[in-house]
């Protein structure tokens, strides 16, 4: 059985995607899973040993290049990638119109949400199977859920991103122990204020622990080394590839982090996340995971540092083994078990 799978942006969009891979092959290990994403983001589905080939689309460059000859032949090589194989399903969980779109160009029966459950309902009309799926269920359970319906598999365990790394050994790194904090983010009513960062760096010295600042573009960067510099014995993190901040991340001790797709990569990884939100709620696509991880804030809210340095405690906890393990959360304020999904069986549901 060959699958395509369409989960083309954004970056923690395309990690909440991962655990459908995992499910996938966990019913069904012979299944060959193809991906397709966004060429800046083609690094996580690769980090995933379940995924045969990512089949890369450049939409977001190609629209600011629309009428260049070049684009037009990267154009035409994209689709005929695309239908280098015959897929027995291709599975579109992003949901919109230019991901239908993008499945349109393989060649096989195309799934996704119903009209009622998917954020472009126009897109819908583009798929020959239709899946009902709540919209007021986390980003990863609707994926999982879709997936579940469709290859008619239960689904009840923690959700498994599938991917690991190995702690980065870069000279720049300080002695362990480290956090890394995220600082960035794409808009500038997501960020968390300085002065909190600053105050959270200082208490992380006092308790012995660095702080690692990465930053993706040069501004990013230059907010980072700011804010490195206001804390002891911070380190601004150089240029990373995605790869190379998962190596980071996996050494962390914890990460704290605003809305942004690394504090999602640290929740796949399962190092202890801490996620700050304070112009969106984090409900529908906060940090979700089977390790430990917390959500705080939210629309209009700003966590203060003392919740923060609440949550490392309870890291702490955990590490000494004085709380029991934690489970997954599905409410971001108890814990509890994902439901089960659908009915049970050992083969495919078959396409009408």
């Amino acid at each position: 059985m060959r699958i395509l799978t369409v989960k083309t942006s954004s970056l923690g969009d395309v990690i909440h995607n991962l655990p459908v891979v995992s499910d996938i092959r966990r019913h069904f290990p012979d299944a060959v899973i193809d991906w397709c994403v966004e060429e800046n983001f083609a690094a996580i589905p690769r980090l995933h040993p379940g995924v045969a080939a990512v089949l890369p689309v450049a939409l977001r460059r190609w629209k600011k290049q629309l009428f260049a000859r070049q684009t037009w032949r990267e154009v035409a090589a994209f689709r005929a990638l695309m239908r280098a194989h015959t897929y027995d399903f291709v599975l579109d969980t992003q949901g919109l119109l230019k991901s239908a779109l993008i499945a349109m160009q393989a060649i096989g029966p195309r799934c996704g949400y119903d009209a009622a459950s998917i954020r472009e309902p126009l897109a819908a009309r583009f798929y020959q199977r239709h899946v009902a799926v709540s919209k007021t269920e986390h980003a990863v359970v609707r994926n999982r859920r879709l997936a579940a319906a469709v290859f008619g598999y239960t689904v009840d365990e923690a959700p498994d991103y599938g991917i690991t790394a190995s702690p980065a050994a870069f000279p720049w790194l300080p002695p362990a122990p480290y956090a890394v904090l995220l600082t960035a983010t794409s808009r500038d009513d997501k960020l968390w204020p300085e002065a909190h960062w600053r105050e959270l760096g200082q208490r992380l010295h006092e308790q012995g622990c660095h702080a690692v600042l990465p930053g993706g573009s040069a501004p990013e960067r230059q907010r980072a080394a700011h804010l490195a510099a206001a804390i002891p014995a911070a380190v601004a993190a150089p240029p990373l590839d995605i790869p190379a901040l998962a190596g980071v991340l996996a050494g962390a001790q914890a990460v704290i982090g605003v809305d942004t797709g690394l504090t999602h990569l640290a929740a796949a990884l399962k190092i202890p996340t801490i996620a700050l939100y304070t112009a969106t709620a984090p409900g529908l696509t906060g940090v979700f995971g089977s390790g430990f991880h917390r959500n705080l804030g939210g629309k209009g809210q700003v966590p203060p540092v003392a919740a923060v340095l609440e949550a490392l405690g309870a890291i702490g906890k955990r590490r000494a083994g004085l709380d029991p393990p934690i489970q997954p959360q599905i409410d971001f304020g108890s814990a509890g078990q994902d439901p089960p999904y659908a009915a049970h069986s050992s083969q495919p549901a078959p396409l009408p």
